[in-house]
């Protein structure tokens, strides 16, 4: 037998590989074949963004499926976004051209016609969202046995993606479930661009199973990076204010006046590639963005090349921002949050460039990763770091340009150590309980107590739930009416629950925003949260619209291109960072480099920032008196333990600010040094239960479904997965033996 990975794989797809004019198989997809075709385990396929990964997956798995065809649909391909399993689907399809098997895209906008054709002789791959699969799972589990029990592989695509939230955790109930209706249950394949620790991700990959799960990584060698990081402070305020007192300030006004505006040097370097990605710390961050550039695309009176692309863009808009990308000689620029940060391919980017920083290491690496793909050019990433300009009494927090420091502590932790996030896996995931036991309750119609506990608590996410837990959660949801009783002492979803898990937003375990639905006439623009009065300015879509009409019970809003300054309708919850970074972020303030890759504003902010820090110390102790009556603490932790200080000085201290995860500031009471009170706090630290105890019934439900479950289990989930209380107690302990 010929050994060679080229020539082990089916005909088809070698006739491929020579028409497409692949000099040769990617190192990454000649460690996947060997994989897939010579074991049985499961497989983690880690490697850089555009690295050949899908393709490395798919290769050996449609040879097996070629050479052995399965009596139902033999792969199942679970993807995070619609947009990704749509350009997955394009890719396929030029690859099994030849093969005769047959693949279909599934989710809320393909067609249902399409959905029913498939179904009916259900063959070859099925490509879907998780909501998607739920929705099967539950309305046609008696054809389940038909569709899936000859299914050998289970592929989960960008599985960073999924391991930290309940929507993966979901998934892989997903695939247990189905499992059931298997003789031999699906071998499961992860693809991840960027993984902290592999062996957590082989650990969630496996969940429920005995399989050995093979870790196959490639780097993809070494990449040449052009890298850099400005700072930009915001002067226009400050030239407003000057406006009339120019003939007193002219000097200062002239100094000033001169700064090139923030919004102009982008517009600068994205006109010097043709192709540029912009990635923003929010919905609301880009689409100012996209507003601002083609303002001065409008004065200059150069074209428009501007898209935004995020999850409350309408769907043709969004693909003709990725429609546009592909176009090699047309010049394009797209805004975007992390819908494009994932795998979706959007052709070869000449840059990418980060507005304020990053969220996380894995969320930089995987936007670093999307750079440099241009056949001969160097990648490029640019980070840009703003700030309002600060008055001069504003506080020593205020002072302090976090941003910056957080995107210098990311790029440092992954140039020096490779240092990504772990997971972080949930102890009691209550709202994804109430949401599979509603499920698959719903699947079977009707079970008894005993086999619903059987077929829930199977489920790997819930191997801490205990009996107890779950018949008192049982006994809840009866006296909620969410499940009733049967003559026969079985279980059917009660009249309270019935209206809404037969509503297709049941399928999602995320909490969707009740949103608005945007047009311009018949064309759809995207969403915004929230009713607008008519003749109100939103933004959306890197545009300025004026509203025309509002139609309440459709929850529709008609507009028109208007003029102006507009309102922002969209929520922010903000995000949450490890301790390292914090602690990383202290550093950066400590040390004295000065970083190759930062430019003449962020080195002059940084040293600023040390010089202030030196001069305040800063760094010296936690708590800074910073005047008055007033102190400054600052944790340098996680957002964890910055969440449960919170709880434990919000009754102790008049706190305002307070700028998470970064520092509180609070007053003294009655003049009592504040010292003193944390060491009370310190030597005499609540029992966990007592600090679940302060939150309050609104800061109990957290995730989709937490209003059905029982308030003493949200707080014991709380307390395990939300808060540290150990870390926050190891905290004061440290700051007790420091100050003394």
């Amino acid at each position: 037998m010929n050994r060679d990975p080229f020539y082990r794989l089916a005909p088809f797809i070698q006739e491929y590989i020579y028409r497409a004019g692949w000099g040769e198989l990617r190192s990454v997809q000649v460690k996947a074949i060997s994989a897939v075709l010579d074991t049985s385990n499961h497989i983690l396929i880690t490697s850089g963004t555009a690295s050949g990964k899908t393709e490395a997956a798919f290769l050996p798995i449609l040879t097996q499926l070629y050479e052995n065809p399965p009596v139902s649909i033999g792969v199942l391909y679970i993807g995070p976004l619609k947009a990704l399993i749509n350009d997955q689907f394009i890719r396929l399809t030029a690859l099994l051209d030849e093969s005769h098997i047959p693949v279909q895209g599934w989710h809320g906008d393909v067609a249902d016609n399409k959905k029913r054709k498939f179904l009916q002789n259900a063959r070859g791959i099925l490509q879907i969202t998780p909501e998607s699969l739920e929705a099967l799972l539950m309305r046609r589990n008696a054809e389940l046995p038909r569709l899936f029990g000859d299914l050998r592989f289970i592929i989960v695509d960008e599985i960073h993606a999924f391991i930290n939230s309940d929507r993966g955790r979901q998934v892989l109930c997903q695939i247990q479930r189905l499992a059931r209706f298997q003789k031999t249950p699906a071998r499961r394949i992860g693809l991840s661009a960027t993984l902290g620790t592999p062996e957590l991700a082989m650990e969630w990959l496996k969940g429920g199973t005995d399989l050995t799960v093979s870790h196959v990584n490639d780097d993809g060698g070494k990449r040449i990076v052009e890298f850099g990081v400005e700072h930009f402070i915001d002067y226009q305020k400050q030239i407003r204010k000057l406006e009339d007192f120019k003939t007193e300030n002219p000097l200062l006004y002239e100094l000033q006046a001169k700064q090139k505006p923030f919004y102009d040097h982008i517009y600068d370097i994205v006109n010097r590639e043709t192709k540029t990605l912009i990635f923003g710390g929010s919905r609301d961050s880009i689409e100012e963005i996209a507003l601002q550039l083609r303002k001065i695309a409008t004065v200059r009176k150069e074209p428009d090349i501007y898209h935004v692309h995020h999850g409350m863009i309408a769907t043709p808009l969004r693909e003709a921002a990725e429609d546009a990308m592909r176009l090699s000689e047309h010049p394009a620029c797209t805004l975007a949050t992390m819908t494009l940060e994932l795998g979706i391919d959007i052709g070869s980017l000449d840059q990418v460039l980060q507005v304020k920083a990053a969220s996380s290491v894995s969320s930089f690496v995987q936007r670093l990763g999307r750079s440099g793909r241009r056949a001969g050019r160097t990648a490029k990433m640019f980070f840009y770091s703003t700030e309002a300009q600060m008055d001069d009494d504003a506080s020593l927090g205020k002072r302090i340009p976090w941003d910056l420091l957080q995107t210098i502590a990311i790029i440092q932790l992954y140039a020096e150590e490779r240092w990504v996030e772990p997971p972080e896996i949930p102890i009691f995931p209550f709202s994804l309980l109430y949401h599979q036991t509603m499920s698959t309750l719903f699947a079977d119609n009707e079970l008894s107590p005993s086999q619903l506990a059987e077929a829930v608590l199977s489920l790997s996410p819930f191997q801490h739930i205990t009996q107890e837990h779950y018949r008192t959660l049982l006994r809840h949801l009866i006296d909620l009416k969410h499940l009733e009783r049967t003559e026969t002492g079985s279980l059917i979803i009660g009249l309270e629950a019935e209206h809404m898990v037969n509503n297709y937003k049941f399928f999602a375990t995320f909490k969707e925003d009740a949103v608005f639905q945007v047009r311009e006439g018949s064309r759809e623009i995207g969403f915004i949260q929230g009713a607008v009065p008519e003749n109100n300015l939103i933004r959306l879509a890197g545009f300025v619209w004026r509203v025309l009409r509002v139609e309440l019970e459709q929850h529709l809003i008609f507009v028109e291109p208007g003029k102006g300054k507009p309102q922002t309708f969209w929520l922010s919850n903000g995000s949450s960072l490890h301790g390292r970074i914090l602690q990383r972020m202290r550093q950066v303030l400590a040390e004295e480099s000065e970083y190759g890759y930062l430019q003449i504003g962020a080195l002059k902010r940084l040293r600023e920032a040390r010089d202030l820090a030196q001069q305040t110390h800063l760094l010296d102790h936690n708590l800074i008196p910073v005047g008055g009556d007033q102190y400054l603490l600052l944790p340098w932790a996680s957002s964890r333990v910055f969440a449960t200080l919170s709880l434990l000085l919000d009754s102790a201290f008049d706190m305002s600010p307070i700028v998470p995860p970064y520092y509180f500031q609070f007053k003294a009471p009655g003049g009592q040094f504040p010292s003193q009170i944390l060491h009370n706090i310190a030597v005499h630290y609540p029992s966990v239960q007592q600090i679940a105890d302060r939150l309050s019934k609104d800061q109990l439900v957290v995730n989709k479904f937490d209003a059905y479950i029982p308030a003493a289990f949200l707080r014991d989930a709380i307390s395990k997965d939300v808060l540290d209380v150990s870390g926050t107690q190891t905290f004061l302990q440290q700051w007790v033996n420091d100050t003394h």
